[in-house]
């Protein structure tokens, strides 16, 4: 099953895995290379050395193409330039202006790709000379750019940057999903909320559980944890903390309960206080399901716990025979 990005990327498969914050480490990216999609890992964070040394890790692991990644709303210059020397295949940005940092990866031969949440973003990215852009739908989870849905924003959007490549993201956590998006002209889907559940996933277990036992109507979109990220709308699965607020009528930052309380503390020590937008990893301890445990609508497919490489196989396998069926409907 390839796409003619999957040529130009080198992949077996048109699933990429979403830079899933914390959550994206070395062993989730190239688990996911090494099946034959493309591997994202993020460094959001983690500045110059920590981005130096997870690339490292992550090339030890495999000899297959992946992609990095980093939140441009935050200061990323440092892992910015670690990337650079590091020339990965792929430059994963999101949430920003990709026209500064074009020219640079193109110097040193990696391609650009985008997250956008509309027409109009899509549009300027293509302007500013991006490679590809991913087209992603509200009903992602995490933190969410637009306000439309994958089935009216990724068509749109294919056709406002064609000849573009065009990667369809939000709500896609089966072959179906895969096949819907194919269809409707994307050349890759982008994958998130299903590798939570993956053995590789530097997820807590408490996370991971959440997770499991969710459906589409668990989830929830706000500005609720906004610790780090002021006004970035994200969508979590809903736990008591939120569903508190939420009966609370939603109470604007500094009006909250419980603000500025730290609830769990990471690894190296440092507090982590309530609202806070952080990944459930599995080194926090704490107050796990009162941190956002980030999911998307497509959580209600996630059934199980497993390997990121019976994930692929998964959907791929599901894609074909979803096309199958499509054609025997049509007769062709």
């Amino acid at each position: 099953m390839q796409t003619a990005l999957c040529k130009t990327l080198g992949l077996d498969y048109p699933i990429i895995q979403a830079g899933i914050g914390g959550a994206a480490g070395p062993e989730l990216a190239a688990a996911v290379s090494n099946a034959g999609a493309l591997g994202t890992l993020t460094l959001t964070g983690d500045g110059r050395e920590g981005s130096r040394r997870r690339i490292a890790a992550l090339r030890d692991l495999t000899d297959r193409r992946f992609a990095t990644n980093v939140i441009l709303a935050y200061d990323v210059e440092a892992e910015l330039d670690a990337m650079a020397e590091a020339k990965p295949p792929l430059v994963s940005l999101f949430w920003g202006d990709p026209a500064p940092h074009v020219e640079r990866f193109h110097a040193i031969g990696s391609k650009v790709m985008l997250t956008v949440g509309s027409v109009e973003e899509a549009k300027r990215a293509a302007d500013a000379g991006v490679d590809m852009v991913v087209a992603q739908g509200w009903e992602a989870g995490g933190h969410v750019r637009g306000r439309v849905a994958s089935l009216a924003l990724v068509p749109a959007v294919v056709d406002a940057v064609a000849p573009l490549p065009v990667i369809a993201a939000g709500g896609i956590s089966d072959g179906r999903g895969l096949a819907a998006v194919l269809a409707l002209g994307a050349q890759a889907a982008l994958v998130g909320t299903r590798f939570l559940a993956s053995r590789e996933a530097n997820t807590h277990r408490a996370y991971r559980a959440k997770v499991l036992a969710a459906t589409a109507a668990d989830t929830v979109y706000s500005k609720l944890f906004d610790g780090g990220w002021p006004g970035a709308p994200g969508r979590v699965v809903r736990t008591d903390l939120v569903a508190a607020w939420e009966a609370a009528g939603q109470p604007e930052p500094g009006r909250r309960q419980g603000e500025g309380q730290v609830i769990a503390r990471d690894d190296d020590g440092s507090p982590i206080e309530r609202y806070q937008a952080v990944t459930a990893r599995r080194e926090i301890e704490g107050d796990i399901e009162s941190l956002p445990l980030w999911a998307g609508q497509g959580v209600g497919l996630v059934k199980r716990e497993q390997g990121a490489a019976e994930i692929i196989e998964e959907m791929v396998g599901e894609a074909r025979a979803a096309m199958a069926r499509g054609a025997e409907l049509t007769g062709s």
